[in-house]
């Protein structure tokens, strides 16, 4: 083994080197749904080689606790993402996202545990990570409670603003205390992470439904700068292009959330969506319903439908059967696309990742900016449910809580169809314009049963 001693750190750098090309080329697979799983697999084989890599490095102590680590915690994902349902799969990466800010905040604590006295630059980027990677995780458990419905979906204290500065001066001051005081006294190490994962939790909590996909986006991204700062922290490379990438593109994913419902980031962390005033579009006039047999007659002899799937879907299971409805109609002669908002459902990607699993072709879903302009020419919009995405008072009511917001323009369809399970408002709790226009039909169920139901009358149709 001394023999290889001159050879094992340039293979562990060279490993290491290697990975960070596979996490860059699979993230960059990961933007198209056609190389998507490729990309996956290659990100995996580079964590893998990365994670080997690291038990060559010499005088490394505690193998048998990695290891049992790494047993247990494969274990663990592997029944959880085989068990998961795809309605639970938003919270299940919001846990995932906080496990890796908490992972990183840990590797601050060990730090600042050993009782050493670490050098201003160090201590710093500990210090930092361990806020970022705390806020992380805490904020991450509460969208988690929230999405799995253990907690009330907004819960806002009073005058929570001045609580969210006030603690947020005490945790930073309290940080810069403990880079300062190097060696680290123990006690102001301990105060700092209980304000940092009390900060996390305090400012998570008034954020509701409609805003959960840009916080799940932008707690992704802290935990990916949380794991780069402590990758400088240890001399990791792996560490710290991992986390750079990470860190890089959940910004900017969590950025084109933002634009996509026309709020700044400061307005969905500090005046959440259901306490932003104003009212809630204004509508008046009633909900129209109609049949599945009268819906499956206006989708039948159609020229043009447009889907467009929303959290209802999910909840209720039913793409595989919108699938199956969509299938029928084309053999008809019917024109089938699926229009997708950038923040339908509880997480990014959310409704593609639906579509994908009941085999929607990609070429038949399209990005809002792709498929608006044709919903003046479809005969048929089925919103499936869908709320603020596609509610006229984002372009009309400039007291509503969502104007500006960029919408699906199903309103301008000849005909629209509504499933709906009841005439209660959203998950947001804004009322839609849209059910209550002319051109409107409400039909009321839960969506799988419904589509089941159109789908049976279609075939009565076409024998």
């Amino acid at each position: 083994m001394s023999g290889l001693q001159p050879f094992i750190v340039p293979a562990i750098q060279g490993s290491y080197f290697i990975a960070a090309v596979l996490f860059i080329l699979g993230l960059k697979a990961m933007s198209s749904p056609v190389t998507a799983r490729g990309g996956i697999v290659w990100a995996g084989v580079g964590m893998l080689l990365a994670t080997l890599a690291t038990f060559l490095t010499p005088g490394l102590h505690n193998i048998g606790l990695m290891l049992v680590a790494i047993a247990v915690g494969t274990v663990l994902a592997w029944w959880s993402g085989k068990t998961v349902k795809m309605t639970d799969m938003p919270q299940m990466i919001a846990i995932y996202n906080g496990m890796g800010g908490g992972a990183a905040a840990a590797i601050a604590a060990v730090e600042f545990a050993r009782g050493e006295a670490l050098s201003p630059l160090v201590a710093g980027l500990a210090a930092l990570g361990a806020l970022i990677g705390a806020v992380a995780f805490s904020g991450s458990c509460v969208a988690y409670a929230k999405l799995q419905g253990l907690m009330n979906k907004t819960f806002r204290l009073p005058a929570q603003n001045a609580v969210n500065a006030v603690l947020s001066l005490v945790t930073v001051g309290l940080g810069v205390a403990v880079v300062l005081g190097q060696p680290a006294d123990p006690t102001l190490v301990v105060a700092f992470f209980v304000a940092a994962l009390l900060l996390g939790a305090i400012v998570t909590l008034p954020i509701g439904g409609a805003d959960m996909p840009v916080v799940i986006s932008l707690f992704n991204a802290f935990t990916g700068l949380a794991v780069g700062l402590e990758g400088f922290v240890l001399g990791n490379p792996a560490l710290m292009i991992a986390g750079i990438v990470v860190g890089a593109a959940g910004t900017l994913l969590t950025q084109l959330m933002a634009r996509a419902m026309n709020r700044p980031l400061s307005n969905i962390l500090f005046v959440p969506m259901g306490t932003a005033g104003g009212d809630d579009g204004g509508v008046t006039g009633s909900m129209r319903a109609l049949t599945p047999l009268d819906a499956a007659a206006v989708m039948r002899y159609a020229q043009k439908v447009i889907i467009v799937p929303g959290y209802g879907m999910a909840v209720a299971h039913a793409q595989h059967k919108v699938w199956e409805m969509a299938m029928l109609l084309e053999e008809a002669g019917v024109e089938v696309k699926f229009a997708i908002h950038p923040v339908a459902g509880r997480m990014p990607g959310h409704m593609n990742v639906l579509l994908a699993e009941a085999g929607v072709p990609y070429d038949k879903i399209f990005d809002l900016e792709d498929i608006n302009a044709e919903f003046a020419t479809a005969d048929v919009a089925l919103v499936i449910g869908a709320n603020d995405v596609v509610n006229p008072a984002a372009r009309t009511n400039k007291s509503s809580p969502i104007y500006g917001m960029p919408i699906l323009n199903a309103d301008y369809a000849q005909n629209v169809i509504v499933v709906k399970r009841g005439q209660g408002t959203g998950y947001s709790g804004i009322e839609n314009a849209l059910f209550y226009n002319d051109n409107t039909r409400m039909l009321y169920g839960s969506a799988q049963q419904v589509v089941a139901e159109v789908i049976a009358n279609v075939k009565t149709m076409q024998a």
